[in-house]
Protein backbone atom coordinates (compact mmCIF):
# COMPACT_ATOMS: atom_id res chain seq x y z
CA UNK A 1 0.00 0.00 0.00
CA UNK A 2 1.02 3.16 -1.15
CA UNK A 3 1.68 5.99 1.28
CA UNK A 4 1.53 9.85 0.54
CA UNK A 5 3.42 12.19 3.01
CA UNK A 6 2.06 15.71 3.26
CA UNK A 7 3.09 18.89 5.33
CA UNK A 8 0.69 21.20 6.73
CA UNK A 9 1.79 24.67 7.40
CA UNK A 10 -0.22 27.37 8.76
CA UNK A 11 0.26 30.59 10.85
CA UNK A 12 -2.28 32.45 12.84
CA UNK A 13 -2.82 34.62 15.61
CA UNK A 14 -1.75 33.19 19.09
CA UNK A 15 -4.55 31.68 20.78
CA UNK A 16 -5.23 28.47 22.92
CA UNK A 17 -6.33 25.50 21.57
CA UNK A 18 -4.35 25.63 17.84
CA UNK A 19 -2.07 22.35 18.58
CA UNK A 20 -4.74 20.54 20.04
CA UNK A 21 -7.30 21.47 17.21
CA UNK A 22 -4.89 20.48 14.68
CA UNK A 23 -3.99 17.08 15.86
CA UNK A 24 -7.38 16.10 16.91
CA UNK A 25 -8.72 16.68 13.51
CA UNK A 26 -5.61 14.77 11.34
CA UNK A 27 -6.09 12.08 14.41
CA UNK A 28 -9.77 11.78 13.45
CA UNK A 29 -9.33 11.40 10.03
CA UNK A 30 -6.95 8.13 10.99
CA UNK A 31 -3.81 10.28 10.09
CA UNK A 32 -0.40 9.66 11.57
CA UNK A 33 1.46 12.51 12.29
CA UNK A 34 5.36 11.71 12.27
CA UNK A 35 6.64 15.33 12.80
CA UNK A 36 5.47 18.88 14.42
CA UNK A 37 6.73 21.84 15.25
CA UNK A 38 5.38 24.92 16.18
CA UNK A 39 6.61 28.62 17.43
CA UNK A 40 4.81 31.37 19.18
CA UNK A 41 6.17 34.99 18.76
CA UNK A 42 5.53 37.23 21.77
CA UNK A 43 6.45 40.22 19.66
CA UNK A 44 3.99 40.07 16.99
CA UNK A 45 1.63 37.81 18.80
CA UNK A 46 1.50 35.22 15.61
CA UNK A 47 1.93 31.39 16.19
CA UNK A 48 3.23 29.23 13.43
CA UNK A 49 3.14 25.16 12.84
CA UNK A 50 4.53 23.05 10.54
CA UNK A 51 3.10 19.12 10.45
CA UNK A 52 4.47 16.39 8.39
CA UNK A 53 2.03 13.35 8.15
CA UNK A 54 1.59 10.20 6.19
CA UNK A 55 -1.72 9.18 4.49
CA UNK A 56 -2.79 5.92 2.67
CA UNK A 57 -5.18 5.95 0.01
CA UNK A 58 -7.57 4.07 2.01
CA UNK A 59 -7.70 7.53 4.03
CA UNK A 60 -8.91 10.59 3.09
CA UNK A 61 -7.54 12.51 0.11
CA UNK A 62 -5.87 15.62 0.62
CA UNK A 63 -8.60 17.50 -1.05
CA UNK A 64 -10.85 16.35 1.20
CA UNK A 65 -8.55 16.86 3.72
CA UNK A 66 -8.10 20.08 2.86
CA UNK A 67 -12.25 20.62 2.55
CA UNK A 68 -12.60 19.03 6.61
CA UNK A 69 -9.84 21.53 7.68
CA UNK A 70 -11.30 24.86 6.49
CA UNK A 71 -13.67 25.42 9.42
CA UNK A 72 -10.36 25.23 11.80
CA UNK A 73 -9.08 27.28 9.65
CA UNK A 74 -11.49 29.74 9.97
CA UNK A 75 -12.22 29.53 13.65
CA UNK A 76 -8.36 30.80 14.11
CA UNK A 77 -8.58 33.00 11.09
CA UNK A 78 -5.22 30.96 9.58
CA UNK A 79 -3.03 30.99 6.52
CA UNK A 80 -2.46 27.71 5.78
CA UNK A 81 -1.87 24.87 3.02
CA UNK A 82 -1.18 21.43 2.75
CA UNK A 83 1.68 20.38 0.66
CA UNK A 84 2.34 17.31 -0.85
CA UNK A 85 5.95 16.05 -1.02
CA UNK A 86 5.80 13.45 -4.29
CA UNK A 87 5.27 16.96 -6.18
CA UNK A 88 8.98 17.88 -7.10
CA UNK A 89 8.89 21.56 -6.83
CA UNK A 90 10.01 23.51 -10.78
CA UNK A 91 13.39 25.49 -9.73
CA UNK A 92 14.91 27.87 -12.34
CA UNK A 93 18.55 28.64 -11.57
CA UNK A 94 20.43 32.06 -12.56
CA UNK A 95 23.92 32.21 -12.84
CA UNK A 96 26.86 34.85 -14.49
CA UNK A 97 30.18 33.55 -13.83
CA UNK A 98 30.99 32.05 -10.76
CA UNK A 99 30.06 28.41 -10.80
CA UNK A 100 30.90 27.18 -7.26
CA UNK A 101 26.96 27.13 -6.00
CA UNK A 102 25.74 26.04 -9.54
CA UNK A 103 27.86 23.08 -9.10
CA UNK A 104 26.95 22.28 -5.78
CA UNK A 105 23.19 22.50 -6.19
CA UNK A 106 23.59 20.56 -9.61
CA UNK A 107 25.54 17.59 -7.39
CA UNK A 108 22.58 17.29 -5.52
CA UNK A 109 19.68 17.57 -7.88
CA UNK A 110 22.04 14.59 -9.73
CA UNK A 111 22.39 12.40 -6.52
CA UNK A 112 18.65 13.19 -5.63
CA UNK A 113 19.59 14.38 -2.29
CA UNK A 114 17.67 17.77 -3.38
CA UNK A 115 14.51 16.50 -4.59
CA UNK A 116 13.98 19.12 -7.14
CA UNK A 117 13.31 19.16 -10.73
CA UNK A 118 15.32 22.12 -12.68
CA UNK A 119 14.13 22.85 -16.21
CA UNK A 120 16.10 25.15 -17.27
CA UNK A 121 19.48 27.48 -16.14
CA UNK A 122 19.65 31.32 -17.12
CA UNK A 123 22.94 33.34 -17.51
CA UNK A 124 23.69 36.26 -18.61
CA UNK A 125 27.33 34.66 -19.83
CA UNK A 126 27.90 31.53 -21.98
CA UNK A 127 30.56 30.48 -19.96
CA UNK A 128 28.79 27.78 -17.77
CA UNK A 129 26.67 26.25 -20.35
CA UNK A 130 28.85 22.49 -20.86
CA UNK A 131 28.65 21.83 -17.31
CA UNK A 132 24.32 22.45 -17.32
CA UNK A 133 23.94 20.96 -20.79
CA UNK A 134 26.27 17.75 -19.60
CA UNK A 135 23.41 17.19 -16.62
CA UNK A 136 20.84 17.23 -19.34
CA UNK A 137 19.37 20.81 -18.46
CA UNK A 138 18.57 23.24 -20.91
CA UNK A 139 21.16 26.37 -20.88
CA UNK A 140 19.33 29.79 -21.69
CA UNK A 141 22.28 32.33 -22.26
CA UNK A 142 20.20 35.38 -22.43
CA UNK A 143 23.33 38.46 -22.14
CA UNK A 144 21.96 42.16 -20.04
CA UNK A 145 22.94 45.68 -20.84
CA UNK A 146 21.42 48.62 -19.02
CA UNK A 147 19.60 49.44 -22.77
CA UNK A 148 18.27 45.53 -22.53
CA UNK A 149 17.41 44.95 -19.25
CA UNK A 150 13.73 45.38 -19.82
CA UNK A 151 13.91 42.86 -22.44
CA UNK A 152 16.18 40.41 -21.07
CA UNK A 153 14.07 40.44 -17.91
CA UNK A 154 10.55 40.28 -20.04
CA UNK A 155 12.32 37.33 -21.29
CA UNK A 156 13.25 35.15 -18.37
CA UNK A 157 9.88 36.25 -16.79
CA UNK A 158 8.06 34.44 -19.95
CA UNK A 159 10.84 31.03 -19.54
CA UNK A 160 9.20 31.19 -15.56
CA UNK A 161 5.64 31.20 -16.27
CA UNK A 162 6.15 28.99 -19.64
CA UNK A 163 8.05 26.41 -17.69
CA UNK A 164 5.79 26.47 -14.50
CA UNK A 165 8.76 27.34 -11.81
CA UNK A 166 8.05 27.40 -8.68
CA UNK A 167 11.50 28.68 -7.36
CA UNK A 168 14.25 30.89 -8.50
CA UNK A 169 17.27 30.78 -7.49
CA UNK A 170 20.29 33.04 -7.82
CA UNK A 171 23.29 30.87 -8.08
CA UNK A 172 25.86 33.97 -8.04
CA UNK A 173 23.69 35.59 -10.58
CA UNK A 174 25.60 39.03 -10.70
CA UNK A 175 22.63 41.46 -11.55
CA UNK A 176 20.20 43.70 -9.99
CA UNK A 177 16.62 42.76 -10.69
CA UNK A 178 14.31 45.22 -11.26
CA UNK A 179 11.66 46.44 -8.76
CA UNK A 180 8.88 44.37 -11.09
CA UNK A 181 10.86 41.55 -11.41
CA UNK A 182 11.30 41.54 -7.32
CA UNK A 183 7.27 41.40 -7.47
CA UNK A 184 6.42 38.99 -9.48
CA UNK A 185 8.91 36.51 -8.24
CA UNK A 186 7.81 37.77 -4.40
CA UNK A 187 8.80 34.89 -1.82
CA UNK A 188 10.09 32.37 -4.57
CA UNK A 189 13.12 34.01 -5.67
CA UNK A 190 16.29 33.51 -3.55
CA UNK A 191 19.36 34.77 -3.40
CA UNK A 192 23.23 33.93 -1.61
CA UNK A 193 24.98 36.89 -0.76
CA UNK A 194 28.75 36.73 0.08
CA UNK A 195 28.35 38.65 3.35
CA UNK A 196 27.13 38.27 6.68
CA UNK A 197 24.75 40.74 6.43
CA UNK A 198 23.70 43.67 6.80
CA UNK A 199 27.89 44.44 6.95
CA UNK A 200 30.19 44.42 3.74
CA UNK A 201 27.89 44.79 0.81
CA UNK A 202 28.94 45.89 -2.96
CA UNK A 203 31.85 45.00 -4.68
CA UNK A 204 34.63 42.65 -3.72
CA UNK A 205 33.11 42.24 -0.13
CA UNK A 206 36.11 39.92 1.00
CA UNK A 207 38.43 42.35 0.44
CA UNK A 208 36.86 45.16 2.73
CA UNK A 209 36.41 42.37 5.13
CA UNK A 210 40.01 41.77 5.31
CA UNK A 211 40.74 45.11 5.46
CA UNK A 212 38.66 46.01 8.42
CA UNK A 213 40.72 42.95 9.99
CA UNK A 214 37.27 40.77 10.67
CA UNK A 215 37.26 37.48 12.83
CA UNK A 216 34.67 35.59 11.36
CA UNK A 217 33.23 36.12 7.53
CA UNK A 218 29.84 34.11 6.44
CA UNK A 219 27.24 33.83 4.27
CA UNK A 220 23.24 34.70 3.99
CA UNK A 221 20.31 33.55 1.63
CA UNK A 222 17.42 35.14 1.69
CA UNK A 223 14.39 35.92 -0.24
CA UNK A 224 14.51 38.71 -3.14
CA UNK A 225 12.80 41.86 -2.86
CA UNK A 226 13.01 45.55 -3.87
CA UNK A 227 15.19 46.83 -1.25
CA UNK A 228 18.86 44.97 -2.23
CA UNK A 229 20.03 42.42 -0.17
CA UNK A 230 17.42 43.40 2.44
CA UNK A 231 15.12 40.55 2.02
CA UNK A 232 13.66 37.95 4.85
CA UNK A 233 16.63 35.69 5.46
CA UNK A 234 16.24 32.05 5.32
CA UNK A 235 20.07 30.53 6.62
CA UNK A 236 23.28 31.97 7.55
CA UNK A 237 26.40 30.25 8.14
CA UNK A 238 30.11 31.89 9.24
CA UNK A 239 33.73 30.24 9.32
CA UNK A 240 36.30 31.85 12.00
CA UNK A 241 39.50 33.22 10.57
CA UNK A 242 42.28 35.46 11.47
CA UNK A 243 45.56 37.71 10.86
CA UNK A 244 47.34 35.09 8.79
CA UNK A 245 44.15 34.42 6.61
CA UNK A 246 44.99 36.36 3.46
CA UNK A 247 41.80 38.00 1.16
CA UNK A 248 42.30 34.97 -1.45
CA UNK A 249 41.78 32.43 1.50
CA UNK A 250 38.56 34.50 2.35
CA UNK A 251 37.83 34.25 -1.13
CA UNK A 252 38.06 30.34 -0.80
CA UNK A 253 36.26 29.64 2.33
CA UNK A 254 33.36 32.30 1.40
CA UNK A 255 33.28 29.61 -1.64
CA UNK A 256 32.39 26.84 0.50
CA UNK A 257 30.53 28.80 3.03
CA UNK A 258 27.95 30.55 -0.09
CA UNK A 259 27.29 26.89 -1.57
CA UNK A 260 26.43 25.00 1.29
CA UNK A 261 24.24 27.85 3.04
CA UNK A 262 22.18 27.99 -0.33
CA UNK A 263 21.41 24.56 -0.82
CA UNK A 264 20.19 24.52 3.04
CA UNK A 265 17.97 27.63 2.32
CA UNK A 266 16.63 26.13 -0.78
CA UNK A 267 16.29 22.51 0.97
CA UNK A 268 14.46 24.41 3.78
CA UNK A 269 12.12 26.43 1.40
CA UNK A 270 11.38 22.83 -0.84
CA UNK A 271 10.64 21.24 2.57
CA UNK A 272 8.26 23.89 3.50
CA UNK A 273 10.18 24.87 6.71
CA UNK A 274 9.69 28.40 6.07
CA UNK A 275 7.21 30.71 6.71
CA UNK A 276 6.96 34.60 6.04
CA UNK A 277 6.59 36.25 9.71
CA UNK A 278 5.98 39.92 8.55
CA UNK A 279 9.04 40.91 7.11
CA UNK A 280 11.31 38.22 8.53
CA UNK A 281 10.86 34.27 8.13
CA UNK A 282 10.20 31.86 10.76
CA UNK A 283 12.43 28.69 10.15
CA UNK A 284 11.66 25.46 11.32
CA UNK A 285 15.42 23.15 10.89
CA UNK A 286 15.90 19.38 11.01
Amino acid sequence: MTTRTYVLTLSCADTVGIVAAVSSYLSGQGIFITESANFGDHQSGRFFQRTVFNATPDQPSIEELEAGFRQIAEKFGMTWTFHDTAIKPRVLIMVSKFDHCLNDLLYRYRTGSLPIDIPAVVSNHPDLARVVEWHGIPYHYLPVTRDTKAGQEAAVLALIDRLRIDLVVLARYMQVLSPELCTALSWRCINIHHSFLPSFKGAKPYHQAHARGVKIIGATAHYVTGDLDEGPIIEQGVERIDHTFTPEDFVAIGRDIESVVLARAVQFHIEHRVIANGNKTVVFRR
